[in-house]
């Protein structure tokens, strides 16, 4: 007989809402074994699983026309204009709603982030949606090791598309971080937006991922109003943050940017030991 859950990873990869993604076999196996693990049957197990999945995946967020974004990106650095490159990173960026909202305060995003941390030699991004795109404002040198992962891989591709455009000695791999946390040790670590939907797919996960992650500084942001901009998430977000944090000797500073709080959290040298 079949496995049930083969079957399962089988059934999300070829249906027409998933397939274009790609999306890893250990993520779709983690998310139905654990609801398996609880005590729920198959079917009951699956109707959750894909719920959670809905969640990670997020398409009312939003995503650009992959294929016509690798021209675009293509044209512009065609022409070697750099303000031509931005305006097209911003298109591209206006896409997804976690950086659309990010948007009207980019520069000075990065420049509050890294005069906190210093300006960082290596960057992790996790769960990066299509925050790499953002490069351009970041005021940081070609030379910098820049690690980004997402589970979305024609996301992946386009981000490794626009690395060799750009002259980045960076990569983008397909990676379900939650699942099999990256190896890479870097200065700065950013898990942007991420962190109260991976209590969604988890709770209480968040501490042990943390601590997985190989970094001197972990930047954790999240939304501090809802998606529609009518309710205030301050209070949640911290307590979520401040959760994780307790009995762990990391100091935090705390920013507000935009509509966005950073907890800038420095686990110190011994992460990248």
């Amino acid at each position: 007989m079949s496995d049930p859950i083969s079957v399962f990873v089988e059934e999300i990869q070829a249906s027409r809402k998933y397939r274009s993604l790609r999306l890893p076999e250990d993520l779709l196996r983690d998310l139905l074994e654990r609801e398996l693990a609880a005590g729920r049957s198959q079917k009951e197990a699956e109707k959750l699983a894909r719920q959670k999945l809905h969640n990670i995946v997020a398409p009312y967020l939003g995503d650009p026309d992959y294929p016509q974004a690798k021209l675009l990106l293509e044209e512009a650095f065609a022409f070697g204009d750099p303000a031509l490159q931005k305006q097209v990173c911003t298109r591209l960026l206006q896409a997804h709603a976690s950086t659309r909202e990010r948007l009207p305060f980019l520069e000075e995003f990065y420049l509050a982030l890294f005069s906190v941390t210093g300006r960082p030699g290596s960057i992790l991004d996790l769960a990066c949606g299509l925050n790499p795109l953002a490069f351009p404002w970041m005021g940081l040198p070609l030379s910098i090791r820049y690690f980004a992962c997402d589970i979305h891989q024609p996301r992946v591709d386009l981000l490794n598309h626009y690395f060799q455009l750009q002259g980045l000695a960076a990569v983008a791999e397909q990676r379900d971080v939650l699942a099999d946390p990256p190896p890479y040790h870097v200065e700065v670590a950013f898990f942007f937006k991420e962190a109260h939907r991976f209590e969604q797919r988890q709770r209480g996960c968040n501490r042990a991922f943390w601590q997985a992650v190989r970094a001197r500084w972990l930047l954790v942001s999240l939304p501090s109003v809802s998606l529609g901009g009518h309710h205030s998430l301050r209070d949640r977000q911290r307590r979520l943050v401040y959760g994780v944090l307790q009995g762990l000797p990391w100091p935090v500073v705390e920013l507000e940017i935009g509509a966005e709080l950073v907890f800038c959290i420095e686990k110190g040298d011994e992460a990248q030991t």
